[in-house]
């Protein structure tokens, strides 16, 4: 964990961003500073905005009907949202794990080359040592290295969570976007996604949404807490926590609504 204040690099500047689905505003004009090699929560009652803008950090909103987006996101210096950014290329650098693991129908070792496949690694040898890489930054390796020709559906909720984040970490990403990704898992599975988010902090930045203040203070350096679609704010989730300066967050962390 960061130390309270402790200044880190900005991986991902997040200004006035506003998220539209139709007229209706999901999200109103939030900023966020995104450490790198940290870990961030979003946090916030059920329908305040948190999914809907993680979504926009990787453009997942283009591939909606309807939704619009205003504001910047800047990662490394480049607004994404600039005219001559590629929206797929821009998935590879930043990759999502969804509440509800998502495994292809086909075999585990199908499921982690299909990204590499598609972006042109087709040589054997480096298919499979990409696959055993990803699968061990998973925490996954030792339970599936016998059977990567076996379906990815036999696997258990919490094995097939953890083979969609070897997914995402097979197209080498350098953020990982996670919508409540324990959210549908045993306490036992939970803990081992847990465990992976925080080992993978060391390589990656990492955001997650979840609805659990108790997970958002075991694992996350930073908290953003969110309500109504407003980013009513952020820092230091030991802060966040102990001493929040908005009343609104002090009221939900305290359990006075939510």
């Amino acid at each position: 964990m960061q130390a309270a204040g402790e200044e880190t690099t900005a991986k991902v500047q997040v200004d006035d961003l506003s998220v539209y689905y139709g007229k209706v505003a999901a999200v109103k004009h939030a900023s966020l500073k995104v450490h790198e090699n940290c870990v961030t929560a979003l946090i916030g009652p059920s329908g305040c905005g948190k999914t809907t803008f993680i979504r926009a950090l990787n453009r997942m909103h283009d591939l909606t009907p309807g939704a619009r987006v205003e504001g910047r996101v800047v990662l490394d210096g480049i607004d994404i949202y600039a005219p001559n950014v590629n929206p797929v290329l821009l998935r590879h650098k930043i990759g999502m794990v969804f509440q509800r693991p998502n495994p292809f129908p086909k075999s585990i070792f199908d499921n982690v080359a299909y990204g590499p496949r598609i972006h042109g690694t087709r040589n054997g040898a480096s298919l499979e040592a990409l696959v055993e890489r990803s699968l061990r930054r998973a925490a996954l390796w030792n339970e599936v290295k016998d059977r990567l020709d076996r379906s990815a559906l036999d696997l258990s909720g919490g094995q097939q969570q953890r083979l969609c984040i070897a997914r995402v970490l097979a197209v080498e990403p350098e953020i990982i976007l996670m919508d409540e990704p324990a959210s549908a898992l045993d306490p036992i599975a939970t803990s081992k996604i847990e465990d992976l988010i925080n080992d993978l902090k060391r390589e990656y930045t990492v955001i997650i949404v979840t609805h659990s203040m108790q997970q958002a203070a075991r694992m996350s350096d930073y908290t953003a807490f969110f309500l109504l679609g407003d980013l009513v704010e952020s820092g230091p989730t030991r802060d966040m926590f102990t001493r929040p300066s908005d009343k609104r967050t002090e009221d939900y962390i305290t359990g006075r609504f939510g």
